[in-house]
């Protein structure tokens, strides 16, 4: 059987044959069922929303999660990818909003909610199949046919188990707060929703310093002397000062009163403001006086406003003035006599504004704050609507209510309006117009600040009261934080900075949303509050809604066609869970009265963060169990491997008979004990080991330990022992033959409480393979976003870790560094770059050009670039393996040869392969899949292709079919395998086709998928360092060589005379020496002389390299410059021969390093000199008679090559050759005829005066023809 030969690299069509040979052999399935039984590796598929396309960045970042999960499951773990969508929220219900031409206020008005929600649950699943395609095309592999969606009665049962869990921990409450809120959205938001990526946007607002007029019956004696007397506070929302209803001083900040002039009105005042602010305030127009005269003339023909300082006192010394309301167009509905006074907090700086804190209770959280602490507390500016509720003066859709005169009706932002309808004056303009003509504006000026923006409609959020569900994160916060620390966050400043300072600083979660498609919120209220029930499942509802019927509440059980404790999907499809049906379930209370749920729904960020447990239907429905069974699904005591119970039955039954004085006291006890029903065994085998003790049905291995268990290798034994047994879904418990003996009470009581926790919800995931995620990845957005909440559920609800390993990749941009879109033309369709490059050279690309969590500037030529380099060199290495492969007719059909009789550049690249294997091993271990694609790509181009291949050629097609080609093809084969295995996991399309082509001929491996196969197994005894490091000292000073060929523009085909080369030490000498015929033959010298003293020949020359002196040595680096520049030549091969220099600078001792400086050769009459690092080389460029000749005929036995190749000689074809008479080849050829003869097969060559046929041959001097012919 012949090697598949490849006809051109085509990677789409590479990936479009795989796609169908995975699917007509469910390869992916495949690659879950082969692995039952063996240690599951658990992922977390983040849910994506199908009612918008996929764009580029999603390739990026599902590339990064197929990585890992193929690697361990070459690793031999089982790896179930469960797809998802997450089909809740704000995303879905704004788009259909838009479709149907509706706001929110339409609904349950012109369209029910039965009909909205029915819009939303088909927009949802819009572009499934546009993800479905590029989910496969671009060879993501997820079980797609069985995902978990959100929007699903059992996935939402889950939810409302998880809420009753929190709820009973006391961890949820109502409160009336401040919160963030989007009026185009019409729903509160949360705080991590408010710090998601591009919220918070600069804006230019106008601002207004208002002057509040003070009650002069309310001031203190030192301030009733001055008229006119005026309170300065500053605000960036103007709109919000119509409900002011009290200002706010810092009980300790000096204040002063300055008198002046307002410089709209000109009218004479007095103001108070903090006294480090003054200068903020009157700088411009104003000029500071210590002269009264110069205040008492002023005129407004002035160009400068005089003011003065009049008084100072303390905050405090103000708390208790009371002032007019600034804008009077109504009262508090509440307590209006306690508003409109001083009061002091906390909050107050003298950063910016006046040191005086406007404050409306009803739009800001510290105001609300300080105003319900003070005494008596300030009533926030709340007015009753229509229907005799308490609500603010901006409604919810962020429009000023009736009770606001001539603003009654407007939007308080601009950017509430729909497009063309915006004044062209806002509200905070037309506001500040106003207080500057009614002499209540001391300063109106533009001020550019940060501001947040919903993360949804893109529109500027409110602060505003709201009656919110919240989660009490505070309360968990630092549990939160300490398992936070446990995480491998990769890269770590993500978990210690960006999320570990979130969760430090987390405020309580607001759950509550305003909306009407998602999971409705599953608690029951009374009207008065007083009575509540949260609801855990649809089991409980039934109960309760039967309690409901019996009182006479409600008439039936709406769902009654449900059948508790039916878990198919059937039962389930006959209820709904969504607002639309929950909202017409009315309870009883235990009192009797009706309870009404709570009319919000949850939080769409719980719903996703819910997947772990809600994807499985937990805790209702276990993670499915696979019917091939394994170890974990084996019945009653069957836990040993077949081989394994042959040899260790007898030893067994000899430790049943002879056990020691601590085993037996706890066994009898054991079995005096009945602990809650559940039986042990004694002696047992499990998989290779005998354990002392095991609960079988609990899955407890107990195991009781004498002194030598504290030895170092004893230790190291056990607790390789304790991992496999836990891998095997075991929990082990280990105790003392003293601890046994001298308390066997406590032991038992250990014993009894690893019992119940294994029984609980977290023993149950964590033995169901199902939970902690072992690796997740998403979009470094998610710390804010789904990182977080899974965190928060996984910290609330079962005191664990959502995960253990997460990637969080970063952006992927426009080749500019802009971001990507549709608006500004710059977006990248994923299906046409697919469709052009493939997907392996698209995902090799993204993951080889940048880490995962760095920012990636995406340019198809990159792309181009990685498929000709990598992928080119991979395909013509095959390539030529085939041609000659196939030739001899190679199929791995002997055995190995062994490794000391293979030659050296094999037994070289070997080693080099076993290195690469040990190091993209780590690197996929650790995470770090650019480093694993960078040191494969090396590997396989500078190592595999141009080293080993090129240096390689004349064994595989010269010679006899014996040890030395077969070996080279052996290595080949073994190397591109190896890399096929290596690959698969970031370019899983080609290296697919790779490995099957390799392995269909051979049959030494029985997979049917390089994803179904082992990773490699690194083993040491084929590395041999000493000779990678004669290797690396042959391609360094053939990189050296050709690189000063190239400067001179001699071919590698011209042979020169010499090169030199000074070594530093005799085992440098020796590795030259061990690979001189290597090095000549790649560069085309005669000869090779190593100098052990070159100082006559060689001048060396050294210089700072301030690039890398200035960071290290800082203020010292011109004494190190100085002293570098005086280095003299022996100093130099110091440095050289060790690597490192000591020498002092300012008296202290310093270490100079290689990379602190730049060494560097000067070229010598007849030589050209080049160096690396402590390699330097000499080359001799004098061209003598002979070399030229021999330079000649090189290039004809290179033009006859080339030229059998392109009339389709087979490679054994004999020919003759004949040449058009030139001067300058005849001497070449008869000096050079054997070897022209040999390496071209050629039995006949001719010298002819007139050649009429054949080609013209140009280089150099030359100038012939070329006719060749076979014999």
């Amino acid at each position: 059987m012949k090697f598949h030969e490849y006809k051109g690299l085509d990677l789409p069509k590479v990936a479009e044959e795989i796609l169908n040979h995975w699917q007509e052999n469910n390869v992916f399935e495949k690659s879950v069922t082969t692995r039952e039984g063996n240690k599951p590796f658990v992922f977390f598929e983040g849910p994506p929303s199908a009612n918008g396309m996929p764009g580029i960045h999603h390739v990026m970042a599902r590339a990064i999660k197929d990585i890992f999960c193929r690697y361990k499951t070459q690793k031999g773990f089982q790896v179930k990818r469960k797809a998802g969508w997450d089909t809740h929220g704000l995303p879905i219900e704004l788009g259909v909003e838009k479709e149907l031409g509706i706001t929110k206020e339409d609904i349950g008005k012109t369209i029910s909610i039965e009909d909205y929600n029915a819009a939303c649950r088909k927009a949802v699943m819009r572009y499934t199949d546009v993800w479905n395609d590029l989910t496969q095309k671009m060879g993501y592999w997820v079980d797609m046919d069985n995902p978990y969606v959100t929007y699903e009665p059992k996935y939402m049962e889950s939810v409302w188990w998880l809420l009753k869990q929190i709820y009973n921990k006391n961890l949820l409450y109502k409160g009336y707060t401040i919160q963030p809120y989007s009026p185009k959205a019409g729903t509160g938001l949360s705080s991590h929703e408010l710090n998601q990526p591009g919220t918070y946007q600069d804006v230019t607002d106008t601002t207004v310093v208002a002057q509040f007029k003070v009650n002069e019956n309310s001031l203190p004696e030192f301030l009733k002397r001055f008229d006119h007397l005026h309170i300065l506070a500053w605000t960036t929302t103007p709109w919000t000062l119509p409900s002011n209803t009290a200002l706010t001083v810092g009980s300790k900040i000096d204040y002063v009163v300055v008198a002046t002039y307002n410089q709209y009105t000109f009218e004479p005042i007095h103001v108070i403001l903090a006294k480090n602010l003054v200068g903020k305030q009157f700088e411009g127009k104003y000029q500071q006086t210590e002269d009264a005269s110069v205040l008492s003339s002023y005129s407004k023909e002035n160009k400068k406003i005089p003011y003065l300082i009049a008084a100072e006192c303390k905050g405090k010394d103000l708390v208790g003035i009371t002032y007019q309301q600034l804008l009077p167009y109504t009262l508090p509905n509440d307590n209006p006599e306690n508003a409109f006074r001083v009061i002091s907090g906390d909050f107050v700086t003298t950063e910016d504004g006046t040191g005086i804190v406007h404050t409306a209770p009803t739009f800001g959280a510290d105001d609300a704050l300080v105003a319900k602490q003070a005494e008596p507390e300030v009533p926030p500016m709340l007015v009753k609507d229509e229907n005799g509720n308490l609500v603010p003066l901006v409604d919810l859709q962020g429009k000023f209510r009736p009770e606001m005169g001539e603003f009654a009706g407007k939007y308080v932002k601009n950017e509430y309006y729909n497009d063309g309808e915006a004044p062209e004056r806002s509200v905070d303009v037309e506001l500040a117009i106003k207080l500057k003509e009614e002499n209540k504006a001391f300063k109106v000026e533009k001020y550019k600040h940060s501001y947040p923006n919903c993360w949804r409609t893109d529109k500027p959020i409110l602060y505003y009261p709201l009656d919110s569900w919240f989660i009490k994160v505070t309360d968990i916060k630092d549990r939160m934080f300490e398992l936070n620390e446990t995480i491998n966050w990769k890269p770590k400043a993500t978990g210690t900075g960006r999320f570990g300072n979130w969760l430090a600083n987390a405020n309580d979660w607001n759950l509550s949303r305003s909306r009407y498609w998602g999971i409705p919120l599953p608690i029951w209220r009374t009207e008065d509050g007083k009575e509540e029930i949260c609801i855990g499942s649809v089991e409980e509802l039934k109960a309760e809604m039967t309690k409901a019927v019996d009182a006479g509440i409600m008439k039936v059980d709406i769902f009654e066609n449900f059948e508790v404790g039916n878990m198919s999907d059937e039962n389930y499809a006959t209820i709904d869970l969504h607002k639309n049906i929950v909202d017409e379930i009315v309870l009883v209370s235990p009192s009797g009265q009706p309870m009404k749920r709570e009319a919000d729904l949850i939080d769409v960020w719980f719903d996703s963060g819910s997947m772990p447990y809600a994807q499985w239907h937990y805790p209702f429905e276990m993670p499915p169990k696979s019917s091939k069974g394994g170890l974990k699904d084996r019945p009653g005591y069957q836990t040993a491997r077949a081989s394994s119970y042959k040899l260790l039955k007898e030893l067994k039954a000899q430790r049943i008979k002879n056990p020691t004085e601590a085993e037996q006291v706890l066994w009898e006890s054991l079995r005096a004990k009945k602990f809650d029903g559940y039986k042990f065994r004694r002696e047992h085998i499990i998989d290779e080991f005998i354990v002392d003790f095991v609960c079988l049905s609990q899955r407890i291995v107990i195991e009781v330990d004498g002194e030598y268990h504290n030895q170092p290798e004893v230790l190291e034994a056990d607790e390789l022992r304790t991992e496999i047994l836990e891998d095997l879904g075991y929990s082990v418990l280990r105790f003392t033959n003293r601890e046994v003996i001298g308390n066997i009470d406590a032991v038992l009581d250990k014993i009894l409480e690893e019992i119940r926790n294994r029984f609980s919800p977290l023993g149950k995931l964590k033995g169901a393979g199902v939970f902690p995620a072992d690796f997740i990845a998403e979009g470094v957005d998610q710390t804010r976003g789904w990182f977080y909440t899974l965190h928060a559920i996984g910290t609330m609800v079962f005191d664990s870790v959502a995960y253990k390993n997460v990637v969080s990749n970063g952006l992927v941009l426009d080749k500019n560094g802009q971001k990507m879109s549709k608006r500004l033309g710059n977006a990248t369709d994923p299906f046409e770059t697919l469709s052009t490059y493939g997907a392996d050279a698209t995902r090799w690309y993204m993951i080889m050009n940048a880490n995962p969590w760095d920012n990636l500037k995406f340019d198809v030529d990159g792309i181009e670039e990685v498929k000709r380099k990598f992928f080119g060199t991979l395909y013509n290495t095959y390539s030529f393996f085939t041609l000659y492969t196939n030739l001899d007719n190679f199929s791995y059909s002997e055995q190995d040869i062994p490794l000391n009789e293979r030659p050296e550049i094999d037994r070289w690249i070997l080693s080099e392969l076993h290195t690469l294997i040990q190091k993209v091993d780590e690197y996929y271990a650790d995470y770090e899949p650019t480093k694993a694609a960078r040191v494969i790509s090396d590997f396989t181009q500078d190592y595999l292709s141009n080293w080993f291949v090129r240096l390689s050629r004349r064994r595989f097609w010269k010679g006899d079919y014996q040890t030395d080609k077969i070996s080279a093809y052996q290595t080949l084969y073994t190397c591109m395998v190896t890399i096929a295995k290596l690959g698969a996991p970031i370019a899983p399309f080609f290296m697919e086709k790779l490995y099957l082509d390799l392995n269909s001929v051979t049959k030494k491996e029985t997979f049917e998928s390089v994803h179904l196969a082992e990773f490699p197994k690194y083993d040491a005894s084929f590395v041999d360092k000493s000779l990678e490091r004669k290797m690396e000292a042959a391609q360094t000073i053939s990189s050296l060589v050709l690189s000063l060929r190239a400067k001179e523009k001699i071919k590698v085909r011209q042979p020169l005379q010499k090169i030199m080369i000074p070594i530093h030490n005799e085992s440098q000498k020796q590795e030259i020496l061990a690979v001189a015929d290597l090095i000549k033959s790649e560069v085309n010298v005669k000869e090779i002389e190593v100098l052990e003293d070159a100082s006559d020949i060689l001048v060396k020359q050294i210089k700072p390299n301030f690039k890398v002196l200035g960071p290290r040595f800082g203020k010292d680096m011109k004494a190190v410059a100085q002293t570098v520049n005086n280095f003299t030549a022996e100093d130099i091969k110091k440095f050289e021969q060790n690597g490192i220099l000591d020498v002092v600078i300012n008296g202290k001792n310093i270490t100079l390093e290689k990379s602190d400086v730049e060494i560097t050769s000067q070229d010598i009459e007849g030589w050209l000199v080049a160096s690396s690092g402590a390699l330097t080389v000499a080359l001799d460029v004098t061209l003598t008679d002979d070399l030229k000749k021999e330079g000649i005929a090189r290039e004809l036995v290179n033009r006859i090559q080339n030229l059998r190749k392109d009339s389709g000689f087979e490679l054994t074809d004999r020919i003759a050759v004949h040449f058009q008479k030139d001067e300058q080849i005849i001497n070449a050829i008869n000096k050079n005829l054997e070897y022209i003869k040999t390496e071209t097969l050629t039995d006949e060559l001719e010298i002819l005066d007139d050649l009429n046929n054949g080609i013209e041959i140009a280089f150099d001097d030359v100038n012939t023809k070329l006719f060749i012919q076979k014999i």
